[in-house]
C-alpha cells in the first residue's frame, strides 16, 4: 500500500519564515509518522534564504506549484499493454482476463502507439473482408499457430504472409488447380495430390485439418519450395471460421489523433475532455510519451485530493495554485485572519507573534521534542529574519525567547550570524527588477479592493537608493500587466529601521497619505520607524479602504 503524503507548504514567493517553518514542522511531524510530511515551497528562494540552507546544511524544499489533483494522484488502471504484432485472438483473451475494453499498444521503447477496443474486434468479425485479408494485414505464422493450435510441420517459425489469399482445397483437382495461386494460403486435409500441387504452385502454406497424417514425401517437396506446412485438430469449417482472428492487431487499431492526459493533467482538466468524448478509456503517458496506464470516468470517482498543511499565510491569494482543490488538514500562521475557506474543520493555530518559527518552537517544547542543531538552526534563522532581529514592531517576547533558546541549540552567535543573514539578501546587484520585486510579495483583498505589496530589506543604502530608480521604472510596466488595483513596492532599511514606499494605480498616493497622515508629492515616500508590512502597513492600508467604504 502507498504511504500517504501530505504537504507542508508557505506562501508563495516565499520569505525565510515561511520555508524554515515548513522544513521544521515537517521534521516535527515525521518523528510521529516517519515519511508521511514532506516540506515543500511555492516559489524561488532568495538569497537570505540560501545563505540559511547552506549555512545549516539543509537541502531547499521541492517545488509545489499547483496542489490541484492531477492524474497521478487517483487510482490508474495498469492495463496490459501489448505489441501490435499480436493476434486479435490474444487481443480478446487478455480483454477478457483484465476485464477491460480497451488495450493499449506500444512500440518496442515503451511509446504508446495505439489503441484497440473490444468494439474494434467485433466490427472485425461483422464486417466483410475479402480472402486476401491476412496478406494484407502481414500476418505471422506464429499467430496461425497460435489461433489454431497449430504445430508447423515444415517451413520458417518467423514468416510474415504478405500476400495471397486462403483457399479451401475442397473441390475436385482440375479446379483447385486452375484456383491456387503464388502465396495462398490453402486449407484441405489428407488430399495428398492437392497437397503436392499446391506446393508446386507456389503456395506459401498448407493448413492440414483433423491432424492429418503428412507424408514425408510431401514434407520434402515443401522445403524444397519453401513452403509452411501446419496441422492443426479443427477441421476445415472451423479453420475457415477462426483463421481471421490472426489478424495482428494493427490491422485495427487506432494510432491516430489519440487522445491521452499526461500524469500531471489536472482532473478539472480531464473532466472537461471526457465530458465530450464518448471513449471508455483513456491512455495516461509521462513527459517522455512512455505509457504508464489507463483512466476512465469510473476513476474520477476514487478522485483523491491532495493534503495539505499550510504555514505562515492563511490568504488564498498568497496560497499555492489550487488550494480551492485540495484538502486542508492545518493552518499554521501568525498573520491576520485571511480568506483561506476549507470544507472540513481544521487544526487552525494563529498566534499574535512576530514569526511563524516562533509557534514551531512552541510546538516542539509542547511535544517534548528537542529539535536537532539544524532545525533549531533554521526556526532561529526564521525568528531573526521576521523580526529584523528584534527591532520589528512585531517582534514579542515570546519571539526573543525562542530564538535566544534555539540560538544556544544551534551553536550560533546571533549578532554576527544576523549581519551575515542580512547582508546575504542584501546582494541585490545580481537580481533583475522582477526578481527583486517578487522576492516577498503578498496579495491581499479588501471587499473589492485587490492590493499587492512587495518588500525588501537591506543594510546598505546606497543600494537602496538605486533601486528606488530601477523599480520606479519596473512598477510603472508591472502595473499595466497587474491584476490589482494598487501595487505597493516597499524598500527597508534594516539599519535606520525606515522604509521608503512606492505606491502605483488609481488612488493609491491618496490612501498611503491617508493611511499614514502625511503629504505625498510625488509616487513615493519615506516612512520614519515602519519596517513591518505585516503591522505597520498592511493594516493601515487595509483599515483606510474600510474607512472609504463605509
Amino acid at each position: 500500500m502507498e504511504q500517504k503524503q501530505i504537504h507542508i507548504v508557505g506562501h508563495k514567493n516565499p520569505d525565510t519564515d515561511s520555508i524554515c517553518s515548513a522544513l521544521a514542522y515537517a521534521y516535527l511531524k515525521n518523528t510521529k509518522e516517519p515519511g508521511t510530511y514532506i516540506a515543500n515551497r511555492a516559489g524561488s528562494i532568495n538569497n537570505e534564504t540560501q545563505y540559511v540552507l547552506d549555512y545549516f546544511n539543509v537541502k531547499e524544499p521541492e517545488l509545489l506549484s499547483d496542489v490541484n489533483v492531477q492524474i497521478r494522484d487517483i487510482e490508474i488502471r495498469h492495463t496490459t499493454a501489448v505489441r501490435d504484432k499480436i493476434s486479435l485472438r490474444a487481443a480478446w483473451l487478455l480483454m477478457h482476463e483484465e476485464d477491460v475494453v480497451t488495450l493499449p499498444i506500444i512500440h518496442k521503447d515503451k511509446k504508446l502507439k495505439g489503441l484497440i477496443t473490444v468494439n474494434d474486434i467485433a466490427k472485425s468479425y461483422m464486417d466483410f473482408y475479402d480472402n486476401t485479408v491476412l496478406g494484407e494485414a502481414k500476418t505471422p505464422i506464429s499467430n496461425l499457430l497460435e489461433v489454431l493450435d497449430g504445430k508447423l510441420i515444415c517451413g520458417d517459425p518467423n514468416y510474415v504472409f504478405e500476400g495471397g489469399k486462403i483457399f479451401i482445397g475442397a473441390a475436385n483437382l482440375i479446379v483447385d488447380e486452375a484456383c491456387i495461386e503464388k502465396d495462398d494460403i490453402v486449407l484441405l486435409v489428407d488430399r495428398e495430390e492437392t497437397q503436392r500441387e499446391a506446393i508446386k504452385l507456389g503456395a506459401s502454406c498448407l493448413i492440414v485439418g483433423l491432424n492429418a497424417k503428412v507424408e514425408k514425401e510431401i514434407i520434402d517437396l515443401a522445403n524444397e519450395y519453401k513452403c509452411n506446412i501446419i496441422t492443426t485438430y479443427l477441421d476445415t469449417y472451423s479453420t475457415a471460421r477462426v483463421i481471421n482472428q490472426s489478424i495482428p492487431i494493427r490491422y485495427f487499431m487506432h494510432s491516430t489523433n489519440l487522445v491521452t492526459f499526461d500524469l500531471d493533467d489536472t482532473l478539472e482538466n480531464v473532466k472537461d475532455i471526457m465530458s465530450k468524448l464518448r471513449h471508455r478509456d483513456f491512455p495516461i503517458i509521462d513527459d517522455v510519451g512512455n505509457y504508464c496506464g489507463m483512466v476512465s470516468r469510473r476513476n474520477l470517482l476514487a478522485m483523491k485530493k491532495k493534503q495539505v498543511i499550510l504555514v505562515d499565510h492563511n490568504e488564498r491569494t498568497q496560497a499555492v495554485s489550487g488550494i480551492e482543490n485540495s484538502e486542508i488538514l492545518e493552518i499554521i500562521d501568525h498573520h491576520r485572519i485571511g480568506t483561506i475557506e476549507t470544507i472540513n474543520p481544521v487544526y487552525f493555530r494563529n498566534q499574535p507573534v512576530g514569526c511563524t518559527g516562533t509557534i514551531m518552537y512552541q510546538m516542539y517544547c509542547e511535544q517534548g521534542v528537542k529539535p536537532p542543531k539544524d532545525m533549531a538552526g533554521l526556526m532561529c534563522a526564521a525568528i531573526i529574519s521576521d523580526t529584523l532581529m528584534f527591532r520589528s514592531p512585531t517582534c514579542t517576547p515570546l519571539d526573543k525567547e525562542a530564538a535566544e533558546a534555539l540560538a544556544k541549540i544551534a551553536e550560533i552567535d546571533m549578532e554576527a550570524f544576523a549581519m551575515n543573514m542580512f547582508a546575504a539578501g542584501s546582494a541585490l546587484a545580481d537580481k533583475t527588477p522582477e526578481e527583486i520585486f517578487y522576492q516577498d510579495y503578498k496579495t491581499f483583498d479588501v471587499e473589492d479592493v485587490t492590493f499587492g505589496v512587495g518588500q525588501i530589506s537591506s543594510m546598505n543604502k546606497k543600494e537602496l537608493s538605486r533601486l528606488a530608480k530601477e523599480m520606479d521604472e519596473y512598477l510603472k510596466e508591472k502595473y499595466t500587466a497587474s491584476k490589482c488595483d494598487m501595487i505597493f513596492f516597499v524598500m527597508t532599511n534594516i539599519l535606520e529601521e525606515g522604509s521608503n514606499i512606492l505606491c502605483y494605480g488609481d488612488d493609491s498616493v491618496r490612501l498611503v497619505s491617508d493611511a499614514f497622515e502625511l503629504e505625498m508629492t510625488g509616487n513615493s515616500c519615506y516612512l520614519e520607524g515602519v519596517v513591518s508590512r505585516k503591522k505597520q502597513i498592511v493594516p493601515r492600508l487595509v483599515e483606510t479602504l474600510q474607512l472609504w467604504n463605509e
